[in-house]
Parts: structure tokens; sequence; C-alpha cells
């Protein structure tokens, strides 16, 4: 395969040093190194120095030259000026250029519904907002021939001069009103979201270069003294006196957005008009109507939002907030940002769709694109941005304007805490989140990549990428996750080096466009994660995909009026439409990648772009003679800080002197390129736009120089994890178990008992697929059953009954030697009178707001001392009748009597028989010279506990405890091992086996001493611990270790060594164990395939769904 590079401007054809064709395969060969004799070694020394010097100097050599930095550079202007100047002299002051009929693009007003033009298109000049921030960046332009900075300075003026002039200046009075109306009154159903990102965030970010606080090379209007948040006038040469219009215009906007506020839920509705609010949706507070009353004519108006939508307005808003002193949009942004943040599910995801109305998530699926993308983006950049100011004064009250437009929605809620408005929090949330997907949706199988998952499970739900995801190898960037961001980054730079752009979607599993979703409309995310790639590494490698990328958009999206979306990547179709981000943020990414020096680049400011690509900052107030603001005296206002977090930026990676790259020297390097088949698919820049198969291609940036490559490297193993399938022979004799849960699993045997585990009741026909996890501990993971994918944390649970006959070593049940799972019985009473004493407690409660909870009760117990049993007893029990007497009286059970009592009459019957109630508790074995084995009892198989009445045999056979504290201050009484089975000790104040030996002599019996039972507070670390991992989900113990055999009190060795587990809870278990009726054992069992344990089968007697 013959590899070409493209110099600036030329054609493509081959370089005249170019090297020999190298291998048509995305693989790398082998290294052999043929050996060296020393005498032999000694004559090649020199020449291995000269080598070394040599390679230093091609690395320096691969490096970009300056020169063709600057092409790029030159290149890129013109690019955002043919799009710019075309819009301008073509659709100023409509929304968007159409490029390739050549006439403005404006609103569908013959289909409002057409949401996908409506929602953006707001008929208030958009592409020149969101493209005003870009000319701001390239007055700093470098000096050149063309004068691209000081033109871009001009056209910046001008750009602000033509939308005073159309909307006015922002203020109440004629000056206020432009061309067409007083600011943006117009009759325009719109998105907030896109309001907000292009509209708000564009004008403000205009605003702050206007004055200074954003840096122009040649332009500083501010004076010593100058406060940024009130600036002075500052008269531009096009004769505008520049006082704020744009920050009053952005105010007027942001208030026309205000009504969408008005929800239940602090979530924004989705869309409003911005002259008549939010009429069609009826149910909102701000009409005061009733639910389900509607005025609106039509169909209902949809509530659906998205997490990005409802929770990326923070950092416009909170902009706006700060510069105007006006803080209801801050509240409001950030309100919303936790209302969906509030809403993740148990295993920390967020979903993509979100009722604004009602709450509730819409749909299953948890990404990190489209629907969630800018979510995670604002969660750190948030944090960035508000660094270093002070909170937000809670007690100030806002006064309210004179206008009858003004409207606050915060009113309909409790302030927002300090927690809630500290950049620590939302720094918090971003590392919750990250490390949510990292756990779910990060997928290491070919190459690193993020699949689409259940929010509620983490199940793989789809097996595509999503061009909007492109984004998120940058913003790990900032994170600090730099490595990670290369990795995944490297995938996107495949799709783009075979498809010359990013596909709406790419389904990994077929390696082609998912479903037909093959447009590309001129999309940022990729150059902008390319761009903050360069920042952090400086690694010419991204240069030449940021050159890759131009290159392509020249050749494929000029059109003599700007530039086209591309409406199939396929076959290169071309849409009418040049959507407002292109010269807003692609462009914008484009540039400063190639733009070192700009100021933008070196700013040492706590700056942030917005996911519109807008930059903004929030001012550094002048000081002035004012008491300052104290500190939050309130105790839940705490510095967010967690080791196991990235919480600072890594060194930069140092160049590697054989190639100038060390992505490209990368042992993965070629793994991207393999998912994608780039050796197998033609390139069509050789010349035709399709040429024959294995024709001239290269399996990454075409543009990258030869060099870049290890001419003979190695690559790693790519990572295709063993999976294996096993199919259980059917059995249609066999009864075969399910609940309704069974028919939205498709399967019959088997159900969900929670969010995270599926019972099989049934081996009949069972489907299970496993794969090899090469992880510290080599284990098997369940990743299907009958078809149902799992999550990374689910987990299978089998009935040990229904294991009996299986003995098969690729499916074996096996006894763990370690966790075993400890059984109490407490026997609870339930008097009929019991749901008054109930009645009776809820009117305490209602009449004495300080009425204690159950829970409160129970902690409030727990806290002491169980040194006379009765009365812990009488404490826990009084707890769980109240309990169950509470749900007696909910649910109107019925107690079964007692029949073996004869009545008056000689009717049978009596009170209600004793409530049952088992609490089961994880513990594990010890290790080392004193560890004993257990007492030879186990749960019978397919063992009945009644929920009321007698107990059989064999199930719970110790019912006589002694609590004996720490047992470290002494010897324990004789009675205490002769007369009971189990003694219950709590870890600390002296090792295992002092414990032990503090427990007297005896004979052994079936009466006397079978085990004991140390209750540890989970968190307790010492060194009678011995690291041990536990599969068992929930369990956090530690394996404890006895180090020398078990001594009796007079130091004599054991004969019969005593049995001993520990387990958790600290003192609400030690006291229900002192207080238990009966105790049981039962052992744990485990499932392997060819020797290496299964991670996530739970094998149980069929209580792996109970709640206890």
């Amino acid at each position: 395969m013959e590899r070409r590079s493209l110099a600036a401007g030329d054609g493509g054809g081959p370089r005249p040093d170019a090297r020999p064709p190298r291998p048509a395969t995305p693989g790398c060969r082998q290294v052999t190194s043929p050996g060296l004799s020393w005498r032999r070694g000694r004559r090649l020394l020199p020449w291995l120095l000269a080598l070394v010097v040599l390679a230093s100097w091609l690395g320096l050599a691969a490096a970009m030259p300056p020169g063709r930095v600057a092409d790029l550079r030159r290149e890129t202007v013109e690019m955002f000026y043919h799009g710019y100047d075309n819009y301008m002299r073509v659709a100023f002051p409509e929304d968007e250029l159409r490029p390739v009929s050549c006439t403005p693009l404006t609103r569908d007003a013959r289909n409002p519904r057409n949401v996908e033009l409506n929602d953006v298109l707001g008929n208030y000049s958009l592409t020149l907002i969101d493209s005003l921030s870009t000319l701001a960046i390239l007055a700093s332009a470098p000096p050149d021939d063309r004068n691209t900075g000081p033109k871009a300075l001009r056209d910046f003026q001008d750009g602000v001069a033509a939308l005073v002039l159309q909307y006015g200046d922002g203020r109440p009075g004629p000056s206020g009103v432009g061309l067409r109306g007083r600011g943006f009154d117009v009759d325009s159903k719109v998105q907030v979201f896109e309001t907000v990102i292009r509209g708000v965030g564009g004008l403000l970010s205009a605003h702050l270069f206007a004055i200074g606080a954003l840096p122009i090379t040649g332009y500083d209007p501010r004076r010593p003294g100058d406060d940024p948040m009130n600036p002075r006038p500052i008269v531009w040469p096009n004769g505008l006196k520049y006082d704020g219009q744009l920050l009053r215009l952005t105010q007027d906007l942001a208030q026309r957005l205000l009504p969408a506020f008005y929800t239940k839920t602090g979530m924004p509705y989705p869309r409003v008009n911005l002259r008549h609010g939010i009429p069609f949706y009826a149910n909102s507070p701000l009409h005061g109507s009733p639910p389900g009353a509607s005025s609106a004519e039509g169909p209902p108006e949809i509530t659906e939002t998205c997490s990005a939508g409802a929770g990326s307005l923070v950092l416009e808003f909170t902009v706006l907030s700060r510069l105007t002193g006006d803080p209801r949009f801050e509240q409001l942004a950030k309100r919303a940002f936790w209302a969906v943040w509030y809403r993740k599910s148990q295993i920390g995801l967020i979903g993509a769709g979100v009722d604004a109305e009602h709450g509730h998530w819409i749909g299953s699926y948890s990404v990190i694109g489209a629907g969630a993308d800018s979510f995670f983006e604002y969660a750190l950049k948030s944090h960035i941005l508000l660094s270093g100011h002070e909170l937000p004064n809670r007690t100030a009250a806002i006064q309210p304007n004179a206008a009858a437009s003004w409207m606050d929605p915060n009113t309909l809620f409790a302030p927002l805490s300090d927690v809630e408005n500290s950049p620590a929090s939302f720094l918090e949330a971003w590392h919750h989140a990250h490390a949510a997907i990292k756990r779910h949706l990060y997928s290491e199988k070919d190459h690193p990549h993020y699949e689409t998952v259940n929010i509620w499970t983490g199940s793989l739900a789809s097996n595509w990428v999503d061009s909007l995801g492109a984004y998120y190898s940058g913003l790990l960037v900032l994170a600090g996750e730099v490595d990670e961001a290369i990795e995944t980054n490297l995938l996107y730079t495949a799709i783009w080096a075979r498809y010359s752009a990013l596909p709406e979607r790419w389904s990994i599993r077929d390696k082609t466009v998912e479903g037909g979703l093959g447009w590309w409309p001129l999309r940022p995310e990729f150059i902008e994660s390319t761009y903050h790639l360069y920042r952090a590494t400086k690694d010419p490698w991204h240069l030449y995909v940021g050159e890759m990328v131009l290159r392509d958009i020249t050749r494929r999206c000029w059109t003599p009026c700007g530039w086209a979306g591309l409406q199939n990547v396929l076959d290169g179709e071309k849409s009418d439409r040049m959507e407002s981000f292109f010269l807003g943020e692609t462009a914008k990414y484009m540039y400063l990648l190639f733009d070192d020096a700009h100021p933008l680049n070196k700013l040492d400011e706590a700056y942030v772009f917005t996911t519109e690509g807008h930059p903004l900052v929030i001012p550094r107030e002048e000081p002035k003679d004012r008491p300052r603001r104290s500190k939050s005296d309130r105790t839940d206002l705490t510095v967010y800080y967690d080791e196991s977090y990235t919480n600072s930026c890594p060194a930069r990676p140092a160049v590697t002197p054989l190639t100038g790259s060390v992505t490209a020297a990368r042992e993965d390097i070629y793994h991207a390129a393999r998912m994608l088949d780039l050796h197998l698919v033609s390139n069509p820049r050789s010349g035709s736009q399709g040429g024959e198969a294995g024709s001239d291609f290269t399996p990454f940036p075409w543009t990258l120089p030869i060099e870049m490559l290890p001419g003979n490297g190695t690559c790693a193993k790519v990572y295709q994890p063993l999976e294996v399938l096993l199919e259980f022979a059917s059995n249609a004799q066999q009864v075969v178990g399910g609940s309704a849960f069974n028919f939205m699993l498709g399967a019959q045997n088997i159900e969900r008992l929670t969010a995270d585990r599926i019972r099989v009741s049934s081996l009949s026909g069972l489907k299970v697929s496993m794969r090899l996890e090469e992880t510290d501990d080599r284990e098997w993971r369940v990743n299907k059953v009958n078809g149902v994918p799992l999550g990374r944390d689910e987990f299978v649970v089998l009935d040990r009954a229904i294991l009996g006959d299986v003995s098969d070593p690729r499916f074996n049940l096996v006894r763990d030697p370690v966790v075993v799972k400890l059984q109490q019985l407490h026997r609870v009473e339930l008097a009929q009178n019991d749901t008054v004493t109930a009645d009776a407690t809820r009117e305490n409660k209602d009449e004495n707001p300080d009425y204690p909870e159950e829970e409160d009760l129970a902690l409030e117990d727990a806290g002491r001392s169980p040194s006379d049993p009765t009365t812990a007893a009488s404490q826990f029990g009084s707890f769980v009748k109240s309990l169950l007497s509470h749900v007696v009286a909910s649910l109107d059970l019925q107690m079964p009597p007692d029949t073996s009592t004869t009545l008056a009459g000689g009717k049978r019957g009596g009170p209600p028989l004793p409530y049952n109630f088992i609490i089961n508790q994880t513990a594990v074995t010890p290790t080392g010279l004193g560890a004993a084995p257990l007492p030879p009892v186990n749960l019978p198989i397919g063992a009945h506990v009644p929920e009321y009445g007698p107990m059989p045999n064999g199930i719970f056979p110790w019912s006589t405890i002694y609590a004996a504290g720490d047992a470290c201050t002494g010897v324990l009484p004789d009675e205490a091992p002769r007369d009971h089975q189990v003694i219950v000790m709590r870890r600390g104040g002296c090792n295992f086996s002092t414990k032990l030996a503090n427990i007297p002599a005896f004979q052994p019996a079936a009466k006397s001493l079978q085990l004991v039972v140390i209750v540890s507070d989970e968190d307790d670390d010492g060194a009678d611990y011995r690291t041990y991992a536990l599969s068992v989900p929930g369990a956090n113990l530690i394996r404890p270790l006895l180090d020398e055999p078990q001594l009796t009190p007079g130091g004599i060795q054991r004969r019969h060594p005593i049995a001993m587990i520990m387990t958790g809870g600290g003192d609400v278990a030690y006291q229900q164990l002192a207080m238990a009726d009966q105790v049981g054992l039962a052992r744990r069992y485990y499932i392997e395939s060819q020797g290496t344990r299964v991670r996530n089968i739970i094998v149980d007697d069929g209580d792996a769904g109970a709640v206890l």
C-alpha cells in the first residue's frame, strides 16, 4: 500500500521521496533483531550514535513546518470569509444562508411543526450573532499580507453596528427600536436551548470582546480604574459608541425565554414564543389553570426536552446574571441543571430524553452524545467558570422591574442552597458522571469507544457511534483525562479518514453508516476535540488531522455561495443549508488550532467555550469600599475533593524522537483503523470518487508524513475478549416459573427482581452468553441471558435447587470457601390491636412534628450497648412490631390463628401466630493458622421458610446467643460457651486471637458453643485483616487473619478450635444478633466455567431478591 502526503496546496500526487509501498493491512510488522557479537557491536557503535542523532533530527522534521501552519491558518480564514461574506451579501438580516441555491434560509411559516428549522431560526439574524465571536478571534491574527487582523476587527465592529441597526440598542426609548422592531420582539416559537447557546451565548461573548474582557490584539478599550462590570462608552471608527448595546439585547432575548421556566420540575419547557410566551403549555403554573385544562388549539404541545437542553444553560445565564446584576437567570439555569442531575439512576447514569412537565425519563437510553452531550460539558465548565468567584448572595431580595412583563419563575421554588451554587458541587457532579460513563458506557473491545446503554441497568442498548459524541474527547482533555481522550479520539479520526466527514451514526457491528443516518451538517465536535488535544499535547499529529479536515471540507462542501453540509457522506450529496455553527464553531476551532500564539490560547483566566463555541468569562470586579461578604457558615457547604478522581492535569508527554509524534507511536495506533476496515476500502482522494478497493489509501490522516509512523513497529494485541455461548437442553416437562416482568424480558424462565438482578427460574432451554474479562482477577461475566443484554453490574440469580443435577466443566457449581450467609430469625408478636397502636403513632406524629420516625428509633436504640439483652430485644422488637403494624394496617393483612390451641366450646384457634422476620447478612471466614472449619450445617436445598408460626428443624439450628461486647477486658464466664451456641463480639479493642483466647475451655456438645460472630463497622482497618475482594454485591468486608493457633485462657492450644465468621453492620447488626430468637448458617456457592469464576452469577436459596 503506497502512502501519500499532501503539502499545502498540492494536488494529491505522490511525493518524490515516498518510501516503498507499505503492507495493505492495518496491523504492524513484528520487529526481529539478529544477534550482534560484541566486536561487531563496537564497530557499529559510532553508526548507532549517528543514527540516534539523525532520528532526533527526523523527529523535529516531522513536526509541521511553521510555513505550512501559516498556510493552513490563511486557508482557514479564507474558508470563514467565503461563508461569512456570502451570508452578509445574500442572506442578512435573515437567519441562515442556502449555499446551493444562494438564497436566504428562513423559518418554515407553512409548517410550524418543522422543528428542524423553526427550533433554531428565530428570525433574528442568527448567523451574524453566531459569527461575531469568531470575527473577534480572527482580529488577533498575526500580521500578514492580507491584513487579516485589522479587517476582522472592522468586520466585528460593523457586525455589531448592523445588529443594533436592525434590533435597536436595547434601551426603552426610541433608540431601542430597530428596523425589525424593538429588540427580539418577534412572533417566533423557538427552542429554549438553541436560543440560549446561539443567541444569548453569541451576544454575550461578543460583548465581552467589545469591552476588552476577552483579548483582541491591539484593541484594549479599558483604562486604569475602569470597572468591567460597568464599562464606559467606547467610540469605534465606524461611528458607533459602544456602551453595552449587546448586553442589553442579550437581556432582552433572555427575558423572553423566562416563561418556559414556569414548570413544576425546575426544568424549562423545550419551546417558547419570543413574543407570546407559552400559551401552548396549558398545564404551566404560569397560567394558573387546573391540570388538563387546555386553551390551545390543535394537538397538545410536546413537553419532552433532553438532558442537554435542560441542563446546559448555566454558563450563559450565569455570565448574564453577573454582568447585569439580575440573579434570576443564574438561579434558573442552576436549578434546571440540578433537576436533571437529581434524577440520575441508581448506577449514576442520566437519560437522553426527559419530560419537563412531569420529570420522568423518556426512553431508556444513556449516551454521551445526542440528548445528553452538553450536560456533561456544563458540569465541568461550570466549575471552571465559577471558580474563584463569590457565591451569589441568597439573602439579597430580587427587585422586580416596574414593567408589566416582569416575571421570576424562581418564586415557584425554594432558593438554591450554597452547595447547589458552589463550583465544587459542579466538579463533583462531573466526576461522578464521568465515573458512571467509564463504568457502563466505556468499552475497550476492538478499540476504546463509548456505547449506548440502558439508563437503569447499564446493559448494551445499541451498537453505534454518534458523531455528536466526538466532543467528549475534548472535554476529557479539560478534565485531565488526556490518555482516554487520545484513544477515544482515534476512532473518530478513523471514521473521518474513511468517509471524509463524520456520518450522524456509524454502526460498530455492521461497520457502515447506521440506518441511513449519513448526513454531516458541518458539525464542529471533531475539530473541537482535535484543538483541545493539540493544546494539551502539542503533538503534530493533531495538526495533520486538522489539515485533513480542512482539505476534505474544501473538497466536498464548497459551493460558489458558501459551504454546504453533506446530506450523505457516502455519495457526497450536498444539503442546501449552511448552519450558523459552521462559522461560529467549526471555523473558530480550526483557526485556533493553527494559531498557537493567539492571545486566547494563552489567556490565564477561568474562561470557557460554551457548547456553541463562544468564549465566556466572568470579569473580575474592581475593589469597592463596601464590606466584603463573609463566607457562608452553612454546615452543608464543603469543598469537594476525592483523590480517586483526576484532580489535576497530567504533564505533557515527551516527544518520541523517532517519529516526532507520541500519538503515532502508540501501540494501539492501528486498532481504530482496523475497526473501520480502512485497509479494505478505497481512497476517495486518490483521483476518482470511489476507486477500486485496495487503491492508494492510508489508515489514518492522509495528510500525515510517512516519517511520522514507525516504519517497522509493533502493535499491541487487539482486545477481543473470548465469548462463549452455553445452551441448556430443553425440558418440556419442567415447570417454568415467571412473573409479569417476563413479558418485558421476552422469555418465560427469567424475571427481573430488582434493577440489577434477573432471576432464572428454570435451566430448560436457557441460553447464557459469557465474556472472559482480563482484569486483575481473570473472570467470566454473563453479558446475555436468553438474548437479554446485561449491564456490567447486573447479576443473574440462580436458585441452588435448580442446579443440583448440573455437572459440567463449563458450568460447575462450587461451594465458596470464604463467603457464607448468616441468618437470623426474629419472631414478632402481632396482636390484633397493633393497628390501633399504628394509628396512635400517626396521630402523635401529626400533633407533634418532633415525634421520632421509626428509623430514628432504630438508630437511637442501636447506639445503646446491649448489656441487658432483654432490654435490647425489647427495643428492637418494639421497632419491628411498629414497622410491621404499619404494613399490616396499610395492607389489611389477616394473620393466621394458632390452630393448635383449643378454645372454649371445643373450637380450635387462638391468638395470631408470630411473624417470622428473617435477616440475612453476608459474612466471611478467617484465614491463617487459627482458622477452624465451620460447623457442618447448611440450609437444606428447597427449604421453605414459613411467614408465620413454628420453624422447621434444621433451618435455624442455634437458639442460645451470648453478647460478649469486644471480649478484650478479660475471660468470659464459663456459662458463655457452655450454655450458648453462638457468641457475638464487636470488632476492635484487641486482635482476633485475643478475643478467642478469652473464651473459656468447654466440652463440645450440641448445646454448647458452635460459632463466634465478629461484628465489624466495615470501615475498620488494622493489622489483623488480610485483604480479600468479595464477589457478593453489596458486601464490603475484608477477610480477618488469625496468624497463630487458637489458645485457651490458660495458654494451651485448643483441641477443638472454635469456628469464627465476621460480618458488618456495626452496632445495629450487633444488637440484632444479640436479640435473635434463632440463628443459622447457609453456605454460599458460585459458578465456575473451565476453572474460572463467573463474577455475576449469584447462587442463592430463593432469597436474593428479598430486601431484608
